[in-house]
């Protein structure tokens, strides 16, 4: 889902959003979407990207200040300069699966990691990658939809089984849900960590890669 460079330089000018800028991005629903957002900006280069623990559901239920009127937009140029490192395809995270190279981390919830739930998406096989270890994204999160602590979240990623000591690759359904791990490593102070873009939208349809059920 990855834009090409042009397209997110020009949609965050027409935002007014650029070099200098301290961005704090969120969501409705506590913490979503938003984790997709700072590991794209990320993605570009952008270190001055930050996320609004328990989003806008939080930020209102705290009776602070909204506002229903548009922004004023100035515009703004912004330098990107692109993160290979955080990105994994299809081949590269065959090919990690199969050496074991990195530690491959699923946010999808465990019935559909096991393969007994259906795919929401028509035409996917059901399971997970081979050698891959199961982190519900909603099991990082607090009921008030913010991020767990560091350390209660390491926890989490020890308890499935995941090596810390290898490099991590997420992986959800689609790339969206596996940047909320992505964003919990990142403040447990690991940053070798990596997001498989096509997740099992992709790696699901393909008859040529192999695909494991049950538990890790």
């Amino acid at each position: 889902m990855v834009p090409p460079v042009e397209k997110f330089m020009s949609r965050m000018r027409a935002l007014g959003v650029g070099d200098g800028h301290q961005v704090v991005v969120y969501d409705s629903v506590g913490l979503f979407s938003a984790a997709r957002v700072w590991w794209l900006f990320r993605l570009m280069g952008q270190d001055n990207i930050a996320v609004l623990d328990g989003g806008l559901a939080k930020w209102t239920a705290e009776g602070r200040a909204t506002e229903d009127m548009p922004p004023v937009i100035r515009d703004r140029h912004m330098t990107v300069r692109v993160q290979n490192a955080l990105l994994r395809d299809v081949t590269q995270v065959s090919a990690a699966a199969k050496l074991q190279s990195h530690a491959i981390v699923d946010a999808r919830g465990a019935a559909r990691f096991r393969g007994d739930s259906p795919e929401p998406r028509e035409g996917l096989r059901a399971g997970h990658i081979p050698g891959a270890r199961n982190v519900p994204y909603a099991s990082l999160l607090n009921a008030d939809g913010t991020m767990k602590s560091p350390q209660e979240t390491r926890a989490l990623f020890e308890a499935a089984g995941v090596d810390l000591d290898k490099p991590v690759i997420t992986t959800c359904g689609s790339g969206v849900t596996a940047a909320i791990l992505s964003l919990a490593l990142e403040r447990m102070g690991k940053t070798d960590h990596s997001l498989y873009d096509g997740s099992w939208a992709e790696w699901g349809q393909f008859p040529t890669v192999p695909v494991a059920t049950g538990e890790a």
